[in-house]
């Protein structure tokens, strides 16, 4: 059985990826190979003088244009990073120097997944030890933990990697039913390999569908699913006859697709999981999540928020803003959602500036 746990709830061990990433911006695009430029930021961020530690990854390029991702091997160098006041990247490759902006991995809102999963179903085949260690490879993005006696381990990471994760060992289970078939006429193991693909399937899809196949359920995070449904369910629905309904459990919601009539057959209702699934993956590798809290904050400085949020957002149309009467949400790429922030931040600055001063003139008189 696959349990799906978000990371924050994660049992003592080793602190999850996303709390051992930055995100790095302002890196020189377009002078060098992204092999060298990865080796340089590599450099950079294990020097002690730029307040870095061991780096565990580099990841660049990324969807972004001159963003790349750090991952340390101790949390407690991604605050390091963050206190030092500037980061100039300099390289005697590079022909100058380039400063950089390093933010926490807001990423890591965007839910991460912790899955048991049972290996076990492949052991009469592969030596799975060996099998983990080509799952690694292939999708570094997950974290995975120590190898049960059982077969059972524990991987950690975005659902777009776990969902590469299940279509890899789908794949795995597949190749294994086709030796069946052609061993069919020496041995009976072909429905017990039947057995297995399917109770894999099982325990590691996270798109289940309906007994009588007109239903699809996806299962997405809760962030990602409200910026879908603000700027891409309309434009899709336009060209389908489905119906979406939502679920929502705080950071995780579960989607349920089915057809707007009745004798609607299940084709419309497979491309539109479909694209959701795509969109959502799109989505997972370039949206970042900003939060004004609260917290301290009285009912009218929470108001001047939400103002001040309102006028901004016009200038920023593909940022996503969710008011909650604790915090706001600012939903969008890494770039815009930092700019939103930024921007909202000063227009309430100017705000109390000026009221202290009407006070001040006030007083004086």
């Amino acid at each position: 059985m696959t349990t799906f746990i978000p990371t924050n709830m994660q049992g003592s061990g080793r602190a999850a990826r996303s709390a051992r990433t930055v995100i790095v911006s302002g890196v020189p695009a377009g002078l060098l190979s992204k092999d060298v430029v990865a080796d340089i930021l590599h450099m950079h961020f294990q020097k002690r003088k730029n307040n870095g530690g061991d780096v565990e990854q580099v990841v660049y390029p990324t969807v972004e244009k001159g963003v790349a991702r750090i991952t340390f091997e101790d949390p407690e160098d991604v605050e390091n990073v963050l206190k030092k006041d500037e980061h100039q990247l300099k390289d005697k490759r590079l022909p100058g120097c380039y400063p950089l902006k390093v933010t926490r991995y807001c990423g890591a809102v965007f839910n991460c997944v912790f899955s048991l999963l049972n290996m076990s179903v492949f052991k009469d085949e592969f030596d799975l030890e060996d099998l983990i260690q080509e799952l690694k490879k292939n999708i570094p993005a997950l974290s995975f933990g120590r190898l049960q006696s059982d077969g059972h381990i524990s991987v950690e990471g975005p659902f777009p990697a776990i969902k590469l994760l299940k279509d890899f060992l789908l794949l795995k289970a597949k190749s294994l039913s086709e030796k069946d078939k052609r061993e069919q006429n020496k041995s009976h193991q072909r429905p017990k390999r039947s057995l297995r693909q399917q109770r894999l399937s099982m325990e590691t899809s996270n798109s289940i569908p309906d007994a009588d196949g007109g239903k699809q359920v996806l299962i997405l995070d809760t962030d990602i699913y409200h910026y879908m449904k603000h700027f891409f369910f309309k434009k899709l629905l336009v060209n389908y006859d489905v119906v979406i309904s939502d679920d929502i459990e705080g950071e995780i919601t579960t989607l349920y697709i089915r057809n707007a009539r009745s004798r609607s057959g299940t084709e419309q209702v497979l491309r539109v999981k479909e694209e959701i699934e795509n969109e959502s993956v799109k989505l997972h590798n370039s949206l970042r999540k900003e939060r004004i809290c609260f917290e301290g904050y009285m009912g009218d400085e929470k108001q001047k928020y939400k103002q001040a949020c309102e006028t901004v957002k016009s200038h920023y149309p593909a940022v996503l803003v969710i008011p909650y009467d604790t915090h706001i949400d600012i939903i969008g790429n890494s770039s815009l959602t930092f700019k939103f922030t930024r921007e909202v931040r000063r227009k309430i600055g100017s705000q109390k500036s000026k009221l202290e001063r009407s006070c001040s003139y006030g007083c004086c008189k």
